[in-house]
């Protein structure tokens, strides 16, 4: 009997493990498989993980139904619309017991005031990715994409993110973020279509191509320039002095997740200082949890492509949900750009 006793007690005191699954939908090589290792082993659920290469891809997966999944991390721009849609689950992560170390300048934001939709996961800018070593003119411009130098041409990648190629293209012209102005747009048209012949390809997940030379320049995510450059120090990251954006990818849960607890149990985990670092550590993007600098590389604090120059502060700009008949128009422009 003294022997069952003991035993019981033991089981009582060990960590409790779930039983259970948790199904993520999040954009490629984008999720730091140490941390999803670390949080299996703690919580005994077990993880998977399936790709997509733009906000629209996620969206149109998840409006049609059926797909399994629990969680989804869109863009800022694009919580409002998945909210909209009735699509996330309203979970509450300004509820949970993490929620204490989310950076306060990350938790009214407008796409999601208070956070009870959403939590971060990773920030960072829209800029120019170039290969130094092919073209070695001024990299902070947007021309390298929309008038190339003959060095680049035929050698060009452009994300396929309407929202982050749009913005780029409207602030070139001259536009602001979110203009309708049909005027602006007929310019932002005419650019697109005229540096298109160009470009090389309209991909997601460049960061091999790059490293490689297979690609020379390109619209890209600053975190995804940092690993290019790792693999080639000939890599640079420019930001265009016309206007670049600063995003933010946020984790949600969807409405009709079917692991909501094991879901909430992930959302509470990546505010954890040091998991947050390890998502930056992986995808080399700051985070907007207060406390995770200590756990990160060194490197990360002194990289051109998360610390903007002084003199180019002023052309940033938060990337915003932009009015329907704004969108109605870019999406026309991009359905073209795309054929």
């Amino acid at each position: 009997m003294k022997k069952t006793m003991v035993a019981m007690a033991l089981v009582l005191a060990s960590p409790a493990y779930a039983d259970g699954e948790l199904n993520i939908y999040n954009w490629g090589n984008y999720t730091s498989p140490e941390m999803i290792t670390k949080f299996e082993a703690e919580t005994g659920i077990k993880v998977t993980i399936t790709d997509y290469d733009s906000n629209d891809t996620a969206l149109a997966k998840i409006k049609a139904g059926g797909h399994g999944f629990d969680i989804v991390v869109p863009s800022g721009t694009y919580v409002p619309i998945f909210v909209g849609e009735g699509l996330l689950m309203e979970s509450k992560p300004n509820e949970m017991e993490n929620f204490k170390h989310m950076d306060p300048q990350w938790v009214d934001v407008e796409f999601d005031k208070g956070r009870n939709y959403t939590v971060p996961w990773q920030w960072g800018t829209v800029g120019v990715t170039v290969n130094t070593a092919i073209y070695g003119g001024d990299i902070n411009t947007a021309a390298v994409i929309f008038d190339p130098p003959e060095e680049l041409k035929g050698k060009i990648n452009v994300v396929p993110e309407m929202n982050d190629v749009m913005g780029m293209a409207i602030h070139y012209v001259g536009g602001e973020q979110c203009t309708a102005d049909k005027e602006v747009l007929m310019k932002v048209r005419d650019t697109l279509q005229a540096a298109k012949p160009n470009w090389l390809s309209m991909d997601y997940g460049m960061i091999e191509k790059f490293a490689a030379g297979d690609v020379a320049a390109g619209v890209n995510w600053n975190g995804a320039s940092f690993r290019a450059r790792e693999k080639n120090a000939d890599i640079g990251f420019g930001y265009p002095q016309t206007g670049f954006p600063v995003w933010m990818d946020n984790a949600a849960i969807l409405s009709d997740a079917k692991n909501v607890d094991e879901a909430k149990t992930f959302l509470n985990f990546i505010m954890d200082p040091e998991n947050a670092a390890m998502l930056s550590s992986f995808a080399r993007y700051a985070n907007g949890i207060a406390g995770s600098e200590a756990f990160m590389p060194e490197d990360m604090k002194t990289s051109p492509e998360i610390v903007v120059p002084a003199e180019l502060k002023a052309a940033a700009y938060v990337a915003k949900t932009c009015p329907p008949e704004a969108t109605k128009l870019y999406t026309a422009i991009w359905t073209e750009l795309q054929k």
